[in-house]
């Protein structure tokens, strides 16, 4: 029994430390970020900086939900799932928006942060592969960084296309299909955590095996 809880505290330890290294790379990453897509005019890099910020706070709700109950990691998953999706719709409604007023996107700014990005991003996907089919709070995390790859490699491509055509529809269009994949990824999330069965205690108080 007292080796069970040794391996138990052993594995907490880990799942904290690796999500403190994400959590600071994504937090600086953010910042890196936004200051990118506002400096190229850039819905694609700007939905990337934003999409950092949430998984910023997915980290930091996992570090929170590490050690709790089943039913409190559910509701961490659940709350990543709402933030995802918030940021999801204000994407979509930023391109919208870029759309009707115009922009004029940099393509070597965003090719130089989405190459940044990307190596950051893999670099933690590969920290948080353990978690891939681990508890659903963890679960979330490695989806959240798993859609930051796919978006970082969006980006690049489009700021390859930007720099090369001058046209900031690729731009817009990396930005809409950025704003769609995260909406369909916090469904995901959202559909996991309601999946996952919380124990339920028997009449004596014990959680049945």
């Amino acid at each position: 029994m007292a080796c069970e809880c040794a391996q138990v505290s052993v594995q907490t330890q880990q799942e904290r430390q690796t999500l403190r290294v994400a959590l600071a790379l994504n937090a600086m990453m953010f910042v890196v970020g936004l200051a990118a897509g506002l400096w190229a005019e850039s819905t694609g890099l700007l939905a990337d900086a934003l999409d950092m910020l949430a998984d910023a706070s997915a980290y930091t709700l996992a570090l929170l939900a590490v050690s709790r109950g089943l039913a409190f990691k559910k509701n961490a998953a659940r709350w990543s799932g709402v933030l995802l999706l918030i940021l999801g719709a204000g994407i979509v409604f930023d391109v919208f928006r870029r759309g009707v007023f115009g922009s004029e996107p940099e393509g070597m700014i965003m090719i130089v942060f989405s190459a940044i990005s990307l190596v950051v991003n893999v670099t933690v996907l590969k920290l948080l592969g353990k978690f891939r089919d681990g508890e659903v709070h963890l679960r979330a995390t490695w989806v959240f960084t798993r859609m930051d790859v796919l978006a970082n490699l969006g980006v690049f491509a489009s700021g390859v296309i930007v720099m090369l055509t001058h046209l900031r529809y690729a731009d817009l269009a990396i930005g809409l299909i950025i704003g769609l994949y995260v909406m369909k990824e916090a469904r995901d999330i959202l559909r996991d955590a309601s999946a996952t069965e919380t124990p339920t205690c028997s009449s004596n108080g014990s959680v049945p095996s």
